[in-house]
């Protein structure tokens, strides 16, 4: 496929001449791009919640869970930072189907041997593959999508990679339950590398017009890391949610679990599309903080692990949070950098998404074991509510501008 030419230049000078006429928001080059969001959000999904169990199981001791999603994410935040230079040397698409790969081959062998070190190693693969297919996906993302309906046009993205998590998530526990940890595996790693027939129809990486953003750069502006400071703190809450809530509800009621892993990532994907039709219309500076509170209102309601309603309810809550403010928060990033920084936005949002989970995952599980779960998600739910500062200090200074 050729390189298709900048949407955003002549869409911009039609809407000029036809205020009325409204870009499309989904063009045919971004519906071939659901194909390897879906690969990558399912493989990665799939095993998000399993591999924990599967840690535990095997004998890597009381904080296994927290060090094998720790793993995980230790290694995509680093390679998230390195994966803008390599987008820019290699292009969009080998950096992508280079993600594909490492993300689902370690998967295929995940239980193929036994231990600690080798799941972690696993992890650490897995990681750097997953890095390179959000900041490659998410850069090559953004140039297909035109600014006037970069909200709602994200919020679809989101809801494409939202499904493969609504359905991967409690699946892939379901499945280990019933049919064990290695064809979860083998399922998580095929995903991915299916996926790898679509790279080559993507438009590869475009000469882009503005000076570009370096990722050091982007995290010296205050206009671009405080939005990832408060996506990072819900994130936080994420990372535990998705590794411990199997952990801290009681066994006897182990498929409220499921329902709560289903209903978490399913109301963040509808916040999410909200998020982004709002935001189009009104600017998407004023969700951020209701975005931050409702998570943190979902999380200590959560905290009650021996009431259903109240861990579905909680999970819920926090999904509506958490959706609003993906949205908002990445929005706002791509709004204030040119065409040639949508890589570094992609790669420090990510950061600050994966960073947020890894910490939350090993700070839980450090946490949980001097107090008990029930506490742990309180404090959770209060450490949230520090990143109400940056919040409310960006807030005066987007106004009515901040969506375009």
């Amino acid at each position: 496929m050729t390189t298709p030419k900048n949407p955003h230049t002549p869409a911009s000078a039609a809407s000029t001449n036809a205020p009325d006429a409204r870009p499309p928001l989904v063009t045919q080059p971004l519906m071939l791009r659901f194909v390897s969001i879906i690969g990558a959000s399912g493989s990665f999904y799939l095993l998000l919640s399993v591999v924990p169990l599967y840690a535990t199981t095997a004998g890597g001791g009381g904080n296994a869970a927290g060090l094998a999603t720790g793993a995980l994410m230790l290694a995509t935040v680093c390679g998230e930072l390195a994966a803008p230079r390599l987008v820019a040397r290699y292009g969009y698409r080998l950096a992508l189907a280079a993600g594909l790969i490492l993300l689902g081959a370690p998967a295929l062998a995940l239980t193929a041997f036994q231990g600690m070190a080798w799941i972690v190693v696993v992890c650490l693969v897995r990681g750097v593959g997953f890095a390179l297919t959000v900041v490659a996906g998410g850069g090559l993302t953004a140039s297909l999508i035109h600014p006037a309906r970069r909200g709602e046009a994200l919020a679809v993205v989101g809801v494409v990679s939202g499904v493969p998590s609504l359905l991967a998530l409690p699946l892939g526990v379901w499945l280990a339950g019933h049919a064990g940890y290695g064809p979860v595996s083998v399922a998580a790693g095929v995903v991915a590398l299916a996926a790898i027939a679509a790279v080559p129809g993507l438009p590869d990486r475009e000469l882009t017009s503005g000076r570009s953003v370096g990722v050091v750069a982007g995290f010296r502006t205050g206009a671009l890391t405080r939005p990832a400071v408060v996506f990072a703190t819900t994130a936080l809450a994420a990372g535990i949610i998705v590794t411990f809530l199997p952990l801290a509800v009681p066994s006897a009621r182990g498929g409220i679990v499921a329902v709560a892993l289903f209903v978490q990532p399913a109301a963040s994907t509808i916040a999410r599309w909200v998020a982004g039709r709002h935001g189009d219309r009104h600017g998407p500076a004023r969700l951020v903080l209701p975005g931050l509170l409702t998570s943190a209102a979902g999380m200590l309601m959560t905290s009650f692990t021996d009431n259903a309603v109240a861990v579905v309810v909680g999970t819920a809550l926090f999904g509506i949070g958490f959706g609003i403010t993906q949205n908002s928060t990445l929005t706002l990033m791509y709004a204030r950098v040119p065409t040639a920084g949508y890589d570094t936005v992609s790669a420090m949002w990510n950061f600050a998404y994966d960073a947020g989970m890894g910490i939350g995952a090993l700070g839980f599980g450090a946490l949980a074991g001097r107090t008990d779960y029930p506490l742990a998600f309180v404090l959770t739910a209060a450490l949230m509510l520090t990143a109400v500062a940056p919040a409310w200090r960006d807030r005066p200074a987007l106004g009515a501008n901040s969506a375009s």
